[in-house]
């Protein structure tokens, strides 16, 4: 999932068993590219910050961005506290699931695609506004994990 402070960009979800190793991330990126092109008109030229939300940054991965002339933020590995979609947007979404029993797959990423869609620009924007807080947080614990 990409998403900034304006609203979500692309969702892509992986068949089981599937795993974002070898050529699937590149093309995501690849793709998140071409989105950008059409949705963030200008923002290419500008310059997009990326922040990856998991472990260990491959080459490829790090070779892709920069063909995509994206710039990769600095992000200690398992490091949840830390990135928007695990500390803000996830755990909104966990909260909306809560409760519910879907039947299929299909179901659920009917459900998320559903809830996502339905979030303004504030909503975005807000777990954008929290990253600069936490950072700020993280740096003065020395790198200890931010709750709240």
């Amino acid at each position: 999932m990409f998403w900034d402070s304006e609203g979500l960009l692309m969702i892509d979800f992986l068949p089981e068993g599937q795993t974002t190793d070898g050529g699937y991330y590149p093309s995501q990126l690849q793709k998140l590219k071409e989105v950008i092109k059409e949705k963030r008109r200008g923002k290419l030229q500008a310059g997009v910050l990326l922040l990856q939300d998991f472990t260990p940054i491959r080459t490829a991965q790090v070779a892709e961005a920069a063909k995509c002339r994206f710039e990769l933020l600095p992000h200690a590995p398992y490091s949840p506290d830390l990135t928007p979609s695990d500390f803000y947007l996830f755990h909104k979404l966990r909260a909306h699931l809560s409760g519910r029993h879907f039947q299929s797959d299909d179901e659920v990423i009917h459900a998320i695609e559903e809830y996502l869609e339905a979030q303004d620009v504030n909503f975005f924007h807000d777990g954008i506004a929290k990253l600069e807080y936490r950072w700020t947080k993280c740096i003065e614990f020395r790198g200890n994990c931010v709750e709240k």
